[in-house]
């Protein structure tokens, strides 16, 4: 099967200093691969770089089966992928929320009535069909995400790139949050360091450490309460990593 995403040897420095080191991964059909890692690891970076906003030096991103190595490339399928930022207040950019939803759908050629179809739909779906006609800075933490994970919706992308899903969500719409990407029928990628919600939603991890990729196994440690925490299958304690740390 081939990947709807995937990296060969990642390298990507900044100021001359390596943030990625040979990173390879590949991302299939409904899968759900979280990245994790301490902060500065990388994992942004990663992210930006699966869809051109930065540049490795060497290696290859290829996408849906075409290797990408000019902003060209990127820009004709970057309409297939959703990228959550880890600011919602980076993504939100609209007076409004329906306004903000429907522009996705607006800048890749729809008309209005169906770039405003998609977004009142994409609302609906999260449950935040009341917020239309809200200011989009005048929303809480949790319904900025909400109406930023709506505006990805509202492009029907075949994969999702998440940057800290959770930062800055309550518990009610954190629930919302993870259920519609539950149901999302495409491919996640996400990168958390909430323990607990790469435990529920991903299939499978990978490690970014000291700018390298591994795998990493998905598990549970009992101590007062049920924790999560991901660490590196090589099983080098030297190496564990907690994301909540």
């Amino acid at each position: 099967m081939t990947a709807l995403l995937s990296l060969g040897d990642l390298t990507v420095s900044r100021n001359g200093v390596p943030v990625l080191r040979k990173a390879s991964l590949a991302l299939h059909q409904g899968e759900r691969l979280a990245i994790v890692g301490p902060n500065g690891a990388g994992k942004t970076t990663l992210l930006r770089t699966i869809v051109g906003l930065e540049r490795a030096e060497a290696g290859t991103v290829c996408l849906f089966g075409d290797v990408c190595s000019e902003e060209k490339h990127f820009r004709a399928l970057r309409p297939r992928i959703g990228f959550l930022f880890q600011e919602s207040d980076d993504q939100l950019f609209s007076p409004t929320v329906i306004e903000d939803v429907a522009f996705g759908p607006l800048n890749i050629g729809c008309s209005e009535d169906e770039a405003r179809s998609r977004a009142t739909e994409a609302l609906a779906k999260l449950g935040i069909a009341h917020l239309a006609d809200r200011f989009s800075h005048r929303l809480s933490g949790g319904e900025k995400r909400l109406a930023c994970l709506a505006g990805l919706f509202a492009m029907r992308p075949d994969v999702l790139l998440l940057d800290e899903p959770t930062n800055g969500v309550d518990a009610v719409n954190g629930r919302t949050l993870f259920c519609a990407l539950r149901d999302f029928e495409g491919a996640i990628l996400l990168v958390s360091h909430d323990s607990a919600f790469v435990a529920e939603l991903a299939s499978r991890a990978m490690l970014l450490e000291d700018g390298r990729l591994q795998d990493a196994e998905i598990h549970s440690h009992a101590h007062v309460h049920t924790h999560a925490h991901v660490h590196a299958r090589n099983g080098d304690v030297s190496k564990r990593s907690d994301p909540d740390t």
